[in-house]
């Protein structure tokens, strides 16, 4: 059953693509080429220069005035306490369903972010590096739930975001395989202070549930400053995860390690519904539970059709 994912109930001011264009500060240029957009595009995403133009370049100059005045408030601080403060990072997320496009829009505004003029150092994590390895949900019998809050460690993803605003240099963020679909043994990506952070995930506008000495007190998004939903219809994000399911069926599935060999061979009218069988025993579960009920927490959400494409951009007062 689809369900009505149009009710955005907090105080948002609601754009169209051409009026959110017209914000593009003057100094913010595009410097990405059509090859570059093509090389960083999350498979089976769609996204034209001309969205970048409208949608991502305002959103950059925005983010860019957060960043500013986040530099600001410290100054003042600095200047109350009468000694000098360590920046921390400035940290940004991406949230929304399965299959909506979070990797594109986080990889998207990463590149943009590093234009920027002052140049800042920024990093790029996925909170799938947090998930728990597959042998500990098969023995916790929570191999079906993978996604789901409980499947997270966030108690490491909390701590590591602490030790980030702390200033604390060289943190390690374990490694997930799409291909195997688990954490990759002794891999990880080092965070070493950067000047922004984009962390891209499920999860990150929710709290560690699975804590009890964290529920209702403890948020991800806590230690967030600025955070972005990606959302969209339902019967889109059914069909897109179907579609990218089919795909990755004749391509990636065919590797003898990928989790999913066994479906490299089905007909495709068998893996469409396999895919959609999926869909609705795990990722419709989890965006009804977990993921839509945190969407009104966000800063800015961003709404997509059919084709991907950015209809209405929702800005928080």
């Amino acid at each position: 059953m689809d369900i009505d994912t149009s009710v955005i109930s907090a105080p948002f001011v609601k754009f169209d693509p051409n009026t959110w264009a017209s914000f593009k500060h003057e100094d913010e240029k595009l410097t990405i080429t059509e090859n570059e957009l093509q090389k960083f595009m999350a498979f089976n995403d769609k996204l034209s220069l001309e969205d970048v133009k409208k949608i991502y370049l305002p959103l950059s100059s925005l983010l860019r005035m957060y960043f500013i005045s986040r530099h600001d408030r410290l100054s003042v601080i600095q200047k109350f306490l009468g000694f000098p403060m360590d920046s921390v990072p400035f940290i940004i997320s991406i949230s929304g369903s399965v299959s909506v496009g979070k990797t594109t829009t986080a990889k998207l505004l990463f590149e943009l972010i590093k234009q920027w003029p002052c140049k800042p150092k920024v990093s790029l994590i996925t909170t799938d590096g947090f998930l728990y390895p597959n042998a500990y949900l098969e023995e916790k019998m929570l191999l079906g739930k993978k996604g789901f809050p409980v499947s997270y460690d966030s108690k490491r993803l909390i701590s590591f975001l602490l030790d980030l605003k702390e200033g604390k240099p060289n943190l390690k963020v374990p490694v997930y395989s799409h291909l195997t679909y688990d954490i990759v043994p002794d891999s990880y990506t080092i965070v070493d202070r950067p000047n922004v952070l984009i962390i891209e995930g499920v999860n990150v506008l929710q709290d560690a549930t699975e804590y009890p000495e964290f529920r209702k007190r403890a948020f991800i998004s806590d230690y967030i400053d600025y955070s972005i939903y990606v959302d969209a219809d339902e019967k889109y994000l059914m069909k897109w995860y179907i579609d990218r399911f089919l795909k990755l069926k004749d391509e990636a599935f065919h590797d003898p390690n990928c989790y999913f060999h066994k479906y490299a061979n089905l007909p495709d009218e068998n893996a469409a519904s396999i895919a959609k069988l999926i869909w609705e025993a795990v990722n419709h579960s989890n965006l009804v539970e977990n993921i839509l009920p945190c969407r009104n927490r966000a800063n800015l959400i961003l709404k997509k059709g059919k084709d991907h494409h950015i209809e209405e951009v929702y800005l928080r007062k």
